[in-house]
């Protein structure tokens, strides 16, 4: 029976609109191997979460109690969430309205995992569909599938309770939906809101899917086709940047600079950020698997345009200076969409070439996994437990001073102060890196600090506090909070009371 294309990704039809014989069992095959290589990962890492986490979903509740968007209850309304719309969501998604931040943090855990195994499904389902009864572009699709399993950063980001889980889903939907110009924009728009240095890829994605999708019309001049053309490439690219256009002038209007706060708290680095994009794209796996210039010469358009978008967006990594997190977070969003290039590379290479080049990559993921992976599984466990630990020493505490704020912030309702600046615009704004600001005790005591919380491998902005004269003067080291099993731990410092308040007592 003869058969007629529908989307890009394949989905081939009998004269009558029904699939081609067999087509519906590797459909299924291939949507359930997706959503494992999803959810497999994901629930492998489910201890894994990050101390940032726990940021917004403070923010969160104190939108939730009527607070307003604040990290410090009593405290001004600052920028300390760089996706800023993902706050307001955890408010009404989160249960954080309780206070209980640990328990909302298991609840956003879970809204990552679902919408990334959702994706995965998809993915595989569009595999299947562009493979429809090709057994070669089977073959390659399970094998990628399989290897994106492999790349446990996809799923210990999924897990994390971090926005990257949705950006990684909606990312990835953009890139199946090449073919619809204007959906795909918008998800790779709403993608870009929610991980802002997304927006040049967004774009790329976009303008791409626009510009294929003019070359395909069917309309019956060349100038209608060129004016198609325009039209559906400023209409998507208005789609693609246009929420995060609208997320800039809220923050300009709102706090006064178009930019997130984290941007000015963690000065860029281009030597970090080289060094940062060369490690993430070999430890997310794809960016390899994917890796096959001549082939790709060869592949569709819609293939070309995926990686040339995730080159622009490793680009913009570098420029902004990499991150300070683990497990390429930055490159991970991008990084499932690029099995679909591996696979329209694998069916005009060689065979030997790609699943050579896929025999690497697996001998890489289970090399960096069983090296890499393990530190990272109990993680939500360890700060559950320091949190749990340190409830009781910081209830008397009014104003905490610390660099790790988000397990802080949960474990209190003081007033905290953010040694990073990351929720602090006046401490973003001093000279250092997010760990180095130029903070002295005289700061501290401007602000009230009565509590310090110091790391027992102090990070620069710490060891300048605790080796001050001054703060020796001042405060006294009042308890040691245990972290992990691997002998970390953290301290707290109390301030000594003055001789002022030691004679009212009396």
């Amino acid at each position: 029976m003869d058969t007629v294309p529908g989307a890009w990704y394949g989905r081939r039809v009998n004269a009558v609109g029904a699939p081609a014989p067999g087509e519906k069992k590797t459909r299924t095959a291939l949507a359930l191997l997706g959503s494992a290589s999803a959810l497999v990962p994901a629930l492998v890492m489910w201890g894994f979460t990050v101390d940032d986490a726990l940021i917004p979903l403070r923010y969160a509740h104190h939108l939730a109690i009527g607070a307003g968007y604040r990290f410090n209850a009593q405290g001004p309304s600052t920028d300390g969430v760089t996706p800023l719309l993902w706050a307001p969501l955890l408010a009404v998604v989160s249960g954080a309205k309780d206070g209980d931040l640990l328990a909302a943090l298991v609840r956003t855990k879970i809204v990552g995992v679902v919408a990334w195994t959702a994706a995965g499904a998809a993915l595989g389902l569009a595999l299947a569909r562009r493979s429809a009864t090709d057994r070669r572009g089977i073959v390659h699709s399970a094998v990628a599938l399989v290897l994106l399993a492999l790349a446990f950063p996809v799923g210990a980001w999924a897990a994390s309770g971090m926005e990257t889980g949705v950006a990684t889903a909606l990312a990835t939907l953009a890139a199946i939906e090449l073919d619809r110009p204007r959906r795909s924009a918008i998800l790779a728009g709403l993608a870009a809101c929610l991980r802002p240095e997304l927006v040049v890829w967004a774009l790329a994605l976009a303008g791409g899917a626009a510009v294929g999708a003019a070359r395909s019309s069917t309309s019956a001049s060349p100038g209608a086709r060129a004016w198609t053309g325009v039209r559906v490439v400023a209409a998507s690219a208005a789609l693609a940047t246009g929420p995060f256009a609208i997320c800039a002038v809220i923050r300009l209007a709102a706090f006064g600079r178009a930019a997130p706060l984290a941007l000015l708290a963690k000065p860029s680095d281009l030597s970090h950020g080289l060094a940062y994009a060369g490690a993430a794209t070999i430890v997310s796996l794809t960016p390899i698997l994917a890796f096959a210039p001549l082939a790709l010469r060869r592949a569709p358009w819609h293939a070309k345009t995926i990686a040339a978008a995730a080159v622009a967006h490793v680009l913009v990594v570098v420029g902004v200076g990499g991150d300070w997190m683990p497990y390429a977070r930055l490159v991970v969003p991008v990084a499932p969409s690029l099995v679909l290039v591996y696979v329209e590379c694998a069916k005009v290479a060689r065979p030997l070439a790609s699943l050579s080049r896929a025999a690497v990559v697996g001998v890489v993921g289970v090399i960096v996994a069983a090296n890499a992976a393990p530190a990272g599984r109990h993680v939500h466990e360890d700060r559950k437990e320091l949190v749990e630990k340190a409830r009781p020493l910081l209830s008397s505490s009014r104003v905490v001073a610390a660099l790790d704020v988000g397990w802080v912030g949960a474990a209190t309702n003081a007033t905290i102060v953010d040694l990073a600046g990351l929720t602090d615009p006046a401490i973003a704004g001093l000279p250092g890196g997010h760990t180095s600001k130029a903070v002295d005790v005289a700061m501290l005591l401007d602000r009230d600090v009565d509590t310090l919380v110091v790391y027992s491998q102090p990070r620069a902005v710490e060891r300048r506090l605790v080796s001050s004269e001054l703060f020796e003067a001042r405060f006294e080291r009042a308890a040691v909070v245990p972290l992990g099993a691997k002998g970390a731990f953290y301290e707290i410092f109390r301030r000594r009371p003055s001789r002022a308040g030691e004679e009212r007592r009396r």
